[in-house]
């Protein structure tokens, strides 16, 4: 491709190079052939077009004297060159451009660069503090059920034609977004749904994307550091930048930020649509078109099944849903993949049985080997997290439930404590185990979690080898009891001091179900 069409008419504030005579006239540079866009000199490629991205951790700008030895086609820079480098430019006759942003500026060209390829496809973004992951879940098991080619880009994977890779963070930088985006695209995929965090809102990496669907699910004190957010207002602001990108926005009614939701999106020229549980608070806004409401909700019990069962009534989906994920707060995750859905032109009977289909990866996972009991794996690991699992499990009558978890080892030693404490109170019975030590001694780590464990006068045992703590704990359970097994969740892979292993939680209690199932005649 050319430079021009990557950097538009009206996007660069100046032009060096290529015999243009200094920053002006950029006629005859903007014709150069770039062969793809980087913003890592180290994996530049020869006709690359390298951005100077201004990180947390280093300055792009200090790079462009390395890009440009490597064979950079062009440099794209929002500062002055250091004089090594405007020199090595000038002298090469390699353009530079000074764009206001990089990062925008990079995520436009890399668009771009891969042919646009989210307008091939409905696109759905949701951000928020809590639900963004379980909510994408929903959508592409709807989407499924359809009959509906989809992809899936989020903190625990990403799915492209059929196949999945593990996530290194929540939303892409802006070359491997639109790069996974254009293998969506030749994939034959028609539905897309994205988790768009915060950072990604605010570093520009999914500017030139075509959201035909926004969603906002909720906005907690999370995120706010030296590196992140400054506060929550800088954090709201964030979120918000979604609303300016799409042509539908889909908004909690029953959170405080409804109504900056409907403002930022009534601007950008987008339809609002509000869902909402029916008795709950609502917040405050206006002008949106119609809204999706869930009520009459019912936590469900099956021997190995829980679940929740409501009502809805939307536009897209009316009547009786149930899903196959425990907790009632999964009512709030539903009205949004109904709506993102509906909104996308799915029907009524896919989004019914896509979300009876739903299950996510460690985030309160059902294992189900016909026990008679409820196995449940999930990634809290932390006091606050454990807490809410125990609550949920509480809240289905369970006759005992226990709890098998450890903790991370390099991490704050108060947490093993608190993290035992809540088991303690909540729990009927702790098996204490092993996380991921890392460095440290699992028996040290597990003395610890002792100690919070027995501050709570809460019973328990310790067996340092996780696989047999896992089968010590569903060995132990009864019919009408649950197992919870908390702390990896989706993780599939456990780290000590000289090696790390695979384990994964989930299939190691499938394994252990199985194998009493065969030994007793279960």
């Amino acid at each position: 491709m050319r430079l021009g069409d990557l950097i538009r008419p009206g996007e660069a504030e100046g032009f060096a190079g290529a015999g243009a005579g200094g920053m002006g006239s950029a006629e005859g540079g903007m014709g150069v052939d770039v062969g793809g866009v980087c913003a890592d000199s180290r994996t530049l490629q020869p006709g690359d077009l390298f951005f100077c991205v201004d990180g947390y951790e280093a300055d792009g700008h200090r790079f462009a004297c390395d890009a440009l030895s490597r064979g950079a086609a062009a440099v794209v820079a929002q500062k002055e060159l250091a004089p090594e480098a405007a020199a090595r430019a000038a002298a090469s006759g390699t353009p530079v451009v000074r764009v206001a942003s990089t990062r925008r500026a990079l995520a436009l060209a890399s668009s771009r660069f891969y042919g646009e390829p989210s307008r091939e496809f409905s696109l759905v973004g949701v951000t928020g503090t809590k639900g963004k992951t379980t909510a994408t879940y929903m959508m592409r098991s709807i989407a499924e059920a359809a009959g509906i080619a989809t992809g899936l880009v989020g903190t625990i994977e990403r799915c492209v034609g059929g196949e999945s890779e593990p996530a290194r963070e929540t939303t892409p930088g802006p070359v491997e977004l639109q790069r996974l985006f254009a293998r969506m695209a030749g994939s034959g995929a028609r539905f897309a749904a994205i988790e768009v965090s915060s950072q990604g809102l605010a570093q520009d990496r999914v500017a030139g994307c075509d959201f035909d669907v926004g969603v906002f699910t909720n906005l907690y004190r999370d995120h706010i550091a030296p590196r992140e957010h400054k506060g929550m207002e800088d954090y709201l602001a964030a979120k918000l930048r979604l609303f300016s990108m799409c042509r539908h926005a889909v908004a909690n009614q029953d959170a405080p930020e409804f109504g900056d939701v409907c403002r930022v999106a009534r601007a950008a020229g987008a339809k609002v649509y509000g869902f909402r549980v029916e008795g709950q608070p609502r917040g405050q806004g206006e002008g949106w078109d119609t809204t999706a409401v869930a009520k009459n909700v019912r936590l469900t019990r099956d021997a190995a099944r829980i679940g929740v069962a409501f009502e809805v009534s939307s536009p897209w989906f009316s009547g009786e849903a149930w899903i196959g994920m425990p907790g009632a707060h999964n009512v709030y995750n539903a009205l949004t993949a109904i709506a993102a859905c509906g909104l996308c032109g799915i029907g009524a009977d896919a989004i019914r049985e896509g979300l009876a289909r739903a299950r996510v990866k460690g985030r309160a996972e059902m294992v189900d080997a016909g026990q008679g009991f409820a196995v449940v794996v999930d990634y809290a690991h932390n006091a606050a997290s454990l807490e809410s699992l125990l609550a949920m499990a509480r809240g289905y009558g369970f006759e005992r439930v226990s709890t098998v978890f450890g903790c991370g080892g390099d991490r704050a030693p108060g947490r093993r404590r608190s993290m035992g404490e809540a088991s303690g109170r909540l729990s009927d019975f702790t098996v204490i185990t092993s996380d991921n030590p890392r460095s440290e001694e699992p028996s040290k780590i597990m003395a610890d979690i002792e100690a919070g464990v027995a501050r709570a006068g809460g019973r328990y045992v310790m067996i340092e080898d996780r696989k047999e703590a896992i089968a010590y704990a569903l060995a132990q359970a009864a019919p009408g009891s649950a197992v919870l097994i908390a702390g990896k969740g989706h993780e599939t892979t456990q780290t000590f001091k000289d090696r790390c292993v695979h384990f994964d939680d989930s299939k190691v209690a499938l394994e252990c179900l199985e194998a009493a199932s065969k030994g007793r005649g279960m």
